[in-house]
């Protein structure tokens, strides 16, 4: 069994050097285009507590933009301190993700502004009762209003919230300033912990712009790794699916512990431990895992700043 464990990380090693002999990673574009009224609109509903049935959750309840956009809890409270199944993931770069939620059954931010607002566990609501609250606004009547022609409906306000979040985009962390030409910039225990990080396969789940985010993925390769949760199973009752999970961003990963959709680590260290153990099939020494973290804390890029409307 040991062999046979080897021989998968041998070839996890040649996937990864040969199918990634060009860089896999990205940099987040410094700017993007978006609609500003639109964002600032959905700026606005994305911290308005009135999408909640008692007027208490907001979206930023559960994803603090400041502090990584997601709430560094294992799993998130919602209306009457009601738990949460999974741990929130971050909201920020979700617009390079191949669909939202651990399972993917988004496609998009779009649909998934739905999911947290008709979650009994969560906001508890329904979309009839938000726009009865949001009619009565007069702000929100104009804002929609100048914006849309059909006014406050429900696709108006799917439309503005993802538009807000498509602009959660941290440009410009250290490694991103490294993939851009500034060679100099990372140290060489940081890219000595990157070299690791592709020799050890861990770029074979995440790369791209997110540096994750883009596919499903069994998490358990060598064992089971939690056997509460059969992810995407749930959804299609196809026992090929069991433990299948949309692989997490690791974009600003030092600011959103804890880790993994059951929220069970709660340091980097023990997370990347985890993984060689899980997926890789055996433990990775303490030296390597303290560079691969090292180079993990460089890919916390800057945090959005608040969009302010015209004057």
């Amino acid at each position: 069994m040991r062999n046979m464990k080897f021989y998968t990380f041998i070839l996890l090693i040649l996937f990864a050097q040969n199918l990634f002999a060009k860089e896999l990673i990205t940099p987040i574009p410094k700017t993007i285009k978006y609609d500003t009224n639109k964002a600032l609109l959905g700026q606005n509903l994305f911290n308005d507590t009135r999408l909640s049935h008692d007027n208490t959750i907001s979206c930023a309840s559960c994803h603090i933009i400041k502090d990584g956009g997601d709430d560094n809890t294992q799993f998130s409270t919602g209306m009457d301190g009601k738990l949460g199944g999974r741990n929130s993931p971050t909201v920020l770069n979700t617009r390079y993700n191949l669909a939202q939620f651990w399972d993917g059954r988004a496609k998009n931010l779009e649909e998934q502004v739905s999911g947290p607002i008709n979650n009994p566990v969560e906001m508890h609501s329904n979309y009839k009762e938000v726009l009865s609250k949001l009619k009565k606004d007069k702000t929100y009547i104009k804002q929609f209003n100048n914006i849309y022609k059909d006014g406050i409906t429900q696709e108006n306000i799917k439309n503005s919230i993802s538009e807000y979040e498509k602009t959660l985009i941290t440009p410009n962390s250290k490694f991103d300033k490294y993939l851009r030409g500034d060679t100099n910039i990372l140290t060489k225990d940081e890219k000595d912990g990157f070299i690791l990080f592709k020799n050890y396969g861990c770029i074979s789940c995440h790369n791209g712009v997110n540096i994750g985010g883009n596919i499903i993925q069994k998490i358990g390769i060598s064992k089971v790794f939690d056997k509460n949760d059969l992810g995407v199973y749930n959804l299609t009752k196809n026992e090929k699916d069991k433990y299948y999970f949309k692989v997490p961003t690791l974009r600003n990963i030092a600011l959103t512990s804890p880790y993994f959709h059951n929220g069970s680590v709660n340091t980097l260290y023990d997370a990347v431990l985890k993984m060689s153990i899980y997926q890789v099939g055996f433990e990775l020494e303490k030296k390597d895992i303290d560079l691969i973290v090292k180079f993990l804390n460089t890919l916390t890029g800057e945090i959005p700043k608040t969009i302010k409307g015209k004057k």
